[in-house]
């Protein structure tokens, strides 16, 4: 499993949203280290500290890093040249927070590093398209699937829909299956969407009383249906 470094000026910042991330990671969540705060602890950053936190991180399978503010990027491009293999490092431009929280479910499911870059590349879509604000190509919809899927029609009952943890949730359960899984608002305008992906999903801004589809293929597309469907009559626990 991948790694995660969070580069910010503030530790108390970071280390709350590091908590923020891994509670919606699951049982088992990446390695998640901070480097955060100047070498006086006062706000800054330190690129020997974000070295140190590279390596810590790195299993072998590599280590995503989010940056919260335009010094941090330059501190941690800097860590680069002390840390043990910089060649297994990629500095991501998401958000900070949002990028968190994606890059922390993305990689519990299993993602390698360069899944996960590409997923949270786009951490900033879920929120502009609740706003109206959405570009048209991030995040793509999901391939389609071949004829001979499975699916399943229900309704989302829990009172906030699938925002952050019902997502994220949906996410893992999706992920722990070898298939091919979509969701997508009957009726809606936006093509399904990889259940995968938990940036996507959060972009259909799905509510309470939204009618979902969700097909699957693959060797396990029926128990994948199974678990999903069992999670969104049950409102994801909420309800």
């Amino acid at each position: 499993m991948i790694g995660i470094v969070a580069v910010s000026h503030s530790r108390p910042l970071a280390e709350a949203a590091v908590d923020l991330a891994l509670r919606m990671g699951g049982d088992d969540p990446p390695t998640v280290r901070v480097a955060a705060g100047g070498p006086d602890g006062d706000l800054g950053t330190d690129a020997t500290a974000i070295a140190a936190a590279l390596d810590e991180a790195d299993s072998g399978d590599g280590v995503l890093v989010l940056m919260d503010l335009g010094s941090a990027l330059l501190s941690a491009e800097m860590a680069l040249e002390f840390a043990a293999t910089p060649d297994r490092v990629v500095l991501s431009p998401a958000p900070f927070v949002e990028g968190l929280v994606s890059a922390v479910v993305t990689a519990a499911g299993g993602a390698t590093l360069a899944q996960v870059a590409a997923e949270v590349a786009g951490a900033a879509e879920a929120k502009r398209r609740q706003l109206g604000d959405a570009s048209e190509d991030v995040p793509a919809p999901a391939p389609t699937l071949p004829s001979g899927e499975l699916s399943f029609e229900t309704t989302v009952i829990n009172p906030s829909g699938l925002h952050a943890r019902p997502a994220a949730t949906f996410v893992k359960a999706a992920s722990r299956f070898d298939a091919d899984v979509q969701i997508a608002e009957v009726g809606g305008e936006t093509p399904p969407v990889s259940a995968r992906s938990l940036l996507a999903l959060m972009a259909l801004g799905i509510r309470q009383g939204t009618k979902v589809r969700v097909t699957a293929s693959g060797p396990q597309a029926q128990d994948a249906l199974n678990e999903l469907r069992g999670l969104i009559d049950e409102g994801f626990g909420e309800v």
